[in-house]
């Protein structure tokens, strides 16, 4: 013989009262994230400006251990010092540089996705919602 489930404080719950828990719903709910749900259209900087300050803070690293490595050419003192950190930062700003380029076409592409997705829904919404 079956017993039915028993709740954490010992009382017992029908079949009925476990269906209808609310708990299922609300994490479903808790799960989706906001900004894929809502229509708000966002402008450009928001969507770009991680990207474009990457961008600017690479370019910047990138110019000045230029600075520092043209500096080991010219000045004799200190000339180990510039060798080390000049190398040092054109790589960095190298680096920063490229992933900021490379994130750019990649939000553009989520962008698209997106917008796609939306028209499906849509879409969907407006023959299956009649």
């Amino acid at each position: 013989m079956e017993m039915p489930p028993k709740s954490p404080d010992g009382s017992e719950k029908s079949p009925q009262e476990l269906v209808t828990s609310n708990t299922g719903s609300t994490l479903y709910m808790s799960s989706r994230s906001e900004s894929v749900w809502t229509s708000a259209s966002r402008s450009k900087w928001d969507i770009y400006h991680k990207p474009v300050i990457v961008v600017s803070v690479g370019a910047a690293i990138f110019l000045f251990g230029t600075v520092i490595t043209s500096l080991s050419c010219f000045l004799t003192r200190n000339k180990n010092v510039y060798k080390m950190s000049g190398p040092a930062f054109l790589s960095l700003g190298l680096m920063l540089l490229v992933c900021g380029l490379v994130w750019i076409p990649i939000i553009r592409k989520k962008q698209k996705q997106r917008q796609k997705s939306q028209f499906l829904q849509s879409l969907k919404s407006f023959f299956f919602n009649r």
